[in-house]
């Protein structure tokens, strides 16, 4: 198993990138200890000292370490637990864990909300993924937009310039029913 590390606009956060699957879609994010109950893959890396968040993806994790902490101290034990749950055969995340992380929308969504869904899908999504995050849309009320930022991206310094400058930016020019974006 090769895992490779890249870091993420988030100096707490590093991406850990498994030349494998390790969910079938989608993503979970687990911002501490407690939530992560039902995963071994991510209680595992909980129980790693001065480790604060894990958000798993398809093919990779992002691991999110408290202030306090240094990679240098914390980057090879992430690597050897990732190495050690995963080729243990186990079941990474359980199926309960999975279900209850899919948001099922209630009602339907109006054209404006399925404009702004297709846009985040097909150009801001797959962006953010390449450094260990997510956004994921939340509601759309009244020229607001609502998001929500994941992994990497929920404790970064630059997330609300990424939020402002680039995401309001690029619904505003498709769609100019959207007056405004604004974090969860």
């Amino acid at each position: 198993m090769e895992i490779a590390v890249q870091a993420t606009p988030n100096p707490n956060t590093l991406k850990f990138i498994v030349n494998q699957l390790l969910l079938d879609s989608g993503s979970i994010d687990f911002q501490n200890a407690e939530q992560a109950q039902g995963s071994p893959l991510a209680e595992k890396l909980f129980s790693i000292s001065n480790v604060s968040g894990v958000y798993v993806g398809i093919n990779f994790v992002s691991v999110t370490k408290t202030d306090s902490s240094s990679w240098a101290e914390l980057s090879e034990p992430v690597v050897n637990c990732l190495k050690e749950i995963i080729s243990s055969g186990i079941k990474l995340i359980s199926d309960t864990v999975l279900v209850s992380s899919h948001n099922i929308a209630s009602g339907s969504e109006n054209e404006i909300e399925e404009k702004i869904k297709a846009i985040l899908d097909r150009e801001i999504r797959p962006a953010v993924a390449m450094d260990g995050g997510d956004i994921t849309f939340h509601s759309y009320e009244n020229g607001i937009v609502t998001l929500q930022l994941r992994g990497a991206c929920s404790s970064c310094p630059s997330s609300t310039m990424t939020l402002k400058m680039g995401v309001e930016n690029r619904l505003k020019e498709m769609i100019p029913e959207v007056k405004e974006v604004v974090q969860l």
